[in-house]
Formats: structure tokens, C-alpha cells, sequence
């Protein structure tokens, strides 16, 4: 087992659902989806203190599976704490060749606190 795969922990994708409400409005909740393996960290540069001092919420870097491809606005919760994360970046965009021994993919996230209604 590598150190990658210790850092891995569980969280679960949560699909938005939005029906009519009967009054010619609608209502959107969220659902429990797949359950992913993920490696969630704290980016605490100064840049991202800057910015967390400026407003911005906190900044993470999300590492899954090559497999795993999170996109923009996609969002999942871990587990172990129930603390809810939305991907902010695209996970196109940073991951490892298919000849590569290390099997990853990247993205950005922040943490994310779901709307009522």
C-alpha cells in the first residue's frame, strides 16, 4: 500500500435535484450519490491565507484516481467529518499519463455550505 492510497478516505458525490414545487417555482435538494475514495489538503500558502483573510473560504486540493474525473461545481462530502466540499476547477486539467507509475488526478476545491432551498 502506498502513501497515496493511506491518504485516501471516503466521501460520498451528491447529485442536485431540482423538481417544480407546485406553485410554479421549484425546490432543489441533494441526494447521496457514489461513494469516492479521495486525499483532501488544506492548501495553506500564502496566497490562500491571503485570500481566506480577503473572504475567500478555505482552499483544498483534491487528489483521486486517474478513473475519478471531478468537474467544476461538482460536489461531495467527506465522511469521516461531514464537512461538504465544491470542486472549482476542472479535473481535465491535472492529472498524471496513462504510462505514468503514479496514478492521480487533481483538483481544487473549497469548502462549501449547501443552500436551503
Amino acid at each position: 500500500m502506498s502513501l497515496l492510497d493511506n491518504a485516501f478516505e471516503d466521501c460520498v458525490l451528491l447529485n442536485k435535484i431540482t423538481s417544480a414545487d407546485g406553485y410554479g417555482g421549484y425546490v432543489t435538494t441533494w441526494t447521496d450519490g457514489a461513494v469516492i475514495r479521495a486525499a483532501i489538503i488544506l492548501d495553506n500558502s500564502i496566497q490562500a491565507r491571503a485570500a481566506e483573510k480577503a473572504g475567500v473560504t478555505a482552499l483544498y486540493t483534491v487528489t483521486t484516481r486517474r478513473n475519478l474525473n471531478l468537474q467544476y461545481h461538482d460536489v461531495f462530502r467527506r465522511i469521516r467529518d461531514g464537512k461538504v466540499f465544491r470542486v472549482t476547477s476542472d479535473g481535465d486539467d491535472k492529472l498524471t499519463p496513462p504510462s505514468a507509475g503514479l496514478d492521480m488526478r487533481q483538483v481544487s476545491a473549497e469548502e462549501w455550505v449547501i443552500p436551503n432551498g
